[in-house]
């Protein structure tokens, strides 16, 4: 017993009022304490760092190894709108920071400027090319080859040309007025599958040397709202459904983010991210949430590709 306590008993037995404590006061003191002690460790518990949080333009909560601590954010640039011009800021952005010049079909190896493909170059440009995979047109010329768990990946304008375009490459009437070119005449597409892989390799090596860009950027075609596009009325509420997701050149996820929604019916949508430095050697893009074929509905958010805009491709540092 300390001196204070000591002290106080003593003086309350001096003037004859010294009763027996009341044992069940201290039990509820004692009760009140330790509740107000567990809540306490618990709040405390609660602000312990945790992992990254998901976030339409933020990282992915799976990032391989990667914690707060190593994370690097890139820079995102992102516009969704019902034609060209309501995102063409937004592009022209992207296309500053990644710099000049457009580097064409160049088959070297250069410093700086940007590789840019809008599937519209070769003569004529209305016709719809066979569904390949990989698909290695410009494997060597540009330093990008793409790939899909489907059939295979296709170039075609929405419709017309000799083969009809979409509508007569997944034989649906339907798409001739669903999608909407950013660049004329043609879009880009999987068939037999929603997934289109993109990875990175030096020009000029045939893709022998693998490669990593700074910055990668898409321009899509009808990219739902939250409620749904298309002809007619439609119900539901499914959010947007084309999802992008970079990998490092050990594979492990960069950077994950959907790509936003353009409102009303062939809206135009532009996602793209950029590091400081050269460190995205693939890409993944999920687009809409079916493979091309069904109408585009409330249950089917069918989405088509248009151009791609990537960093010159350098060797793995």
């Amino acid at each position: 017993m300390s001196k204070l306590q000591s002290n106080f008993w003593s003086e309350v037995a001096r003037q004859g009022t010294l009763r027996k404590p009341n044992t069940a006061w201290w039990w509820a003191a004692g009760l009140g304490f330790a509740i107000i002690f567990a809540v306490l460790a618990a709040q405390t518990k609660g602000q312990e760092p945790s992992g990254l949080s998901s976030s339409p333009v933020s990282a992915a909560s799976d990032v391989g190894e990667n914690t707060t601590r190593d994370f690097v954010a890139p820079t995102v640039f992102q516009a969704a709108g019902p034609d060209a011009a309501s995102i063409q800021s937004s592009v022209t952005a992207f296309r500053n920071a990644l710099g000049d010049p457009v580097n064409g079909n160049a088959t070297m190896p250069l410093d700086k400027g940007r590789r840019e493909i809008n599937w519209d170059g070769a003569t004529p440009t209305d016709v719809t090319t066979p569904p390949v995979t990989p698909f290695n047109t410009f494997l060597n010329t540009r330093g990008a080859q793409f790939t899909t768990p489907g059939i295979g990946l296709s170039q075609a304008p929405p419709s017309g040309g000799p083969q009809g375009g979409l509508v007569g490459l997944f034989n649906n009437p339907s798409y001739g007025t669903a999608f909407k070119v950013f660049s004329p005449l043609r879009l880009f597409t999987p068939v037999g599958s929603n997934v289109t892989n993109t990875f990175f390799f030096l020009p000029g090596s045939n893709g022998n040397v693998p490669a990593v860009v700074s910055g990668f950027g898409a321009v899509f075609t009808d990219v739902d709202q939250p409620d749904g596009s298309g002809p007619g009325k439609k119900q539901g509420n499914r959010g947007a459904s084309t999802l992008m997701e970079f990998f490092g050149a050990d594979g492990s996820l960069l950077f994950s983010s959907v790509v936003p929604a353009s409102p009303g019916n062939a809206g135009l949508s532009f996602f793209a991210i950029k590091f400081n430095d050269a460190r995205i050697a693939s890409v993944r893009i999920t687009a809409g949430n079916v493979a091309p074929g069904p109408d585009d509905d409330d249950k089917h958010d069918v989405v088509m590709m248009d151009d791609f805009i990537y960093g010159e491709p350098h060797v793995l540092p």
